[in-house]
């Protein structure tokens, strides 16, 4: 298996379901067996222990989708894509990106994932300031 594509969208819509037998179909197409998740609240390694994972999600937080918001962006077996999740009420709690590594049946190794948007820069004064580096041509 190699669509990148079918992959993330078949590990996202394991997010999605409630069912989790189907979540189990899901992650078996999408998930290496040994695949490890991290994000600021959790680390887990394997198959068994996302599905395990995503339940808790769900029972957690009902009625909360975690929708994809972007393509696919990959190269050299790296992949990278945005997400949010979304309360019963419609409304974006949080939005985040994943980076994800495919192993070598094309499916994911691993995936770490951030909440929200990056942290701003230090102060313009700071970066102004900050040392910059010269290069000697002569050597």
């Amino acid at each position: 298996m190699t669509d990148v594509d079918v992959v993330v969208s078949a590990y996202g819509a394991a997010w999605m379901d409630v069912d989790e037998a189907e979540r189990r179909r899901l992650l078996a197409i999408a998930w290496s067996d040994d695949g490890v998740y991290q994000d600021p609240t959790a680390d887990v390694s394997g198959r068994e222990a996302l599905v395990q994972h995503i339940a808790g999600f769900r029972q957690r937080m009902p009625g909360f989708k975690i929708i994809l918001t972007s393509g696919v962006d990959h190269h050299h077996g790296k992949f990278h894509f945005l997400w949010k999740m979304v309360g019963p009420d419609g409304q974006t709690t949080v939005e985040g990106r994943d980076f994800g590594e495919l192993d070598g049946d094309g499916r994911i190794a691993r995936i770490v994932g951030f909440f929200g948007a990056p942290p701003a820069l230090p102060e313009a004064a700071a970066i102004q300031n900050a040392p910059t580096l010269t290069i000697d041509k002569s050597v």
